[in-house]
């Protein structure tokens, strides 16, 4: 379903901004896939060419699934691509600041337009509900890379080709029941959507990818889900020949786990598991240290303590934790996929993939609700943009306390348990 605002909007992804959208180079989407198993047990997926989810997007749907499907929060999955070439339809970093009355105004409109949008979407797909064969596979591609370079003033924003990586590509493949048809392929790369930083819409390699394989197989849909790449940009950037070739190479690792490698059947017994468990912040900053804030050079930390100053004021105490969405998804004794909210760092993946035994484990960042950067231990301890820094550009106290990687991990994994005796191991 498309989902491209219908007028110029503000965009997402670069502070740096100063007009609203000139036009559309791709079309934005919202897409879904709806499994259900032998006992009637249903996973609905849906994913978007969006920068993120607010809570409120994913609570609005949930209660709409719930009421109209029956369906537990445990039952649906949010992902967002990231794209920086889509609409800012989240108001947190516009909260409680003077003259942003019309950016709020009209990011509601289309954070209304988009619920009705995605109900509709869950409802349609619902409907559709059709016997189907099911396998999982993945493949690697390889244009990601660590962008946190250490250097002798921090940890700069640029290509780090000795840092952490996380190039599996995750596919689950649906064909009609007689095998012969691509209905849908659902597929996952932990990297930023940020080759272009252009004033038009535009889905990004992820945008193009999925147009690619689309291309490739007609009638079939083909989703894309982020995984852990809060700390991972594709390089080359900045052009939109790059966005278009990585779409390509992204869409070529796709049809080799469709094509070319053994296939693993996806059991069909559906268990899930979602729970919101309370991420601490670190020690919030006191009224003064905010109000000398407040006066610094830097507009955007100004800004962050002049909202954060207003909410003292308005709410009489800064938030000293958040709600973050953990969910866990077994398909048999095959795979497990979770989903973790935010813009989880590789760090997560690459641990959850170690630690959780099954034969497949697929970890999604982005998904049900994007509050900002999560970093590891590690991350947090190094510093640097993901670590805390960007917390200026929202409403958090940040950075996140020490106890971040093993508060999300111990939940993952006690969700993981809670859901039966995993699998053999991954090969």
């Amino acid at each position: 379903m498309k989902i491209t605002p219908e007028k110029p909007m503000w965009m997402a992804g670069y502070a740096s901004r100063k007009t609203p959208s000139d036009g559309v180079l791709q079309d934005l989407y919202a897409k879904c896939l709806v499994l259900e198993d032998a006992k009637g047990n249903r996973l609905v997926i849906l994913t978007m060419d969006l920068i993120g989810i607010p809570a409120s997007l994913r609570q609005g749907v949930e209660e709409a699934g719930q009421k109209k499907h029956g369906l537990p929060p445990e039952s649906v999955v949010m992902n967002a691509s990231h794209t920086h070439c889509g609409p800012e339809f989240r108001i947190g970093g516009w909260r409680y600041l003077e003259g942003m009355e019309h950016k709020v105004a009209e990011a509601e409109e289309y954070g209304k337009l988009l619920l009705e949008r995605l109900t509709k979407l869950m409802d349609d797909s619902i409907a559709k509900l059709a016997p189907a064969q099911v396998h999982h596979n993945r493949a690697r591609c390889g244009f990601a890379m660590n962008r946190r370079l250490p250097s002798r003033l921090g940890y700069k924003n640029s290509p780090y080709p000795d840092g952490p990586v996380d190039h599996d590509v995750p596919v689950l493949e649906v064909n009609s029941a007689d095998g012969k048809q691509l209905v849908a392929v659902l597929f996952g790369y932990a990297c930023h959507n940020t080759t272009l930083g252009i004033q038009q819409f535009c889905g990004d390699y992820a945008g193009y990818a999925q147009e690619e394989l689309e291309k490739a197989h007609p009638g079939a849909v083909a989703l894309f889900m982020t995984g852990c790449g809060g700390d991972q940009n594709p390089y080359p950037r900045r052009e939109v020949d790059h966005a278009k070739t990585h779409g390509k190479t992204l869409a070529m690792a796709v049809e080799t786990a469709l094509q070319v490698m053994p296939k693993q059947p996806t059991p069909s017994d559906l268990k899930m598991a979602f729970e919101r468990v309370p991420l601490a912040f670190a020690t919030p900053p006191t009224k003064e240290e905010l109000e000398k804030r407040a006066e610094t050079t830097n507009a955007y930390e100004a800004e962050h303590a002049k909202r954060l100053l207003a909410i003292l004021k308005n709410e009489g105490k800064l938030e000293t934790s958040y709600p973050y969405p953990v969910q866990v998804i077994h398909f048999g004794d095959a795979m497990a996929m979770v989903t973790l909210g935010g813009e989880v760092v590789v760090d997560y993946s690459l641990r959850l993939k170690r630690e959780l035994k099954h034969p497949m484990v697929w970890v999604c960042g982005y998904s049900n609700d994007v509050m900002g950067y999560i970093p590891s231990l590690r991350v947090l301890k190094e510093g640097g943009y993901e670590a805390g820094g960007a917390m200026v550009y929202g409403s958090h106290p940040g950075p996140w306390s020490e106890a971040v990687e093993e508060t999300i991990i111990g939940k993952a994994k006690a969700l993981d348990g809670k859901l039966g005796a995993a699998g053999a191991g991954r090969n």
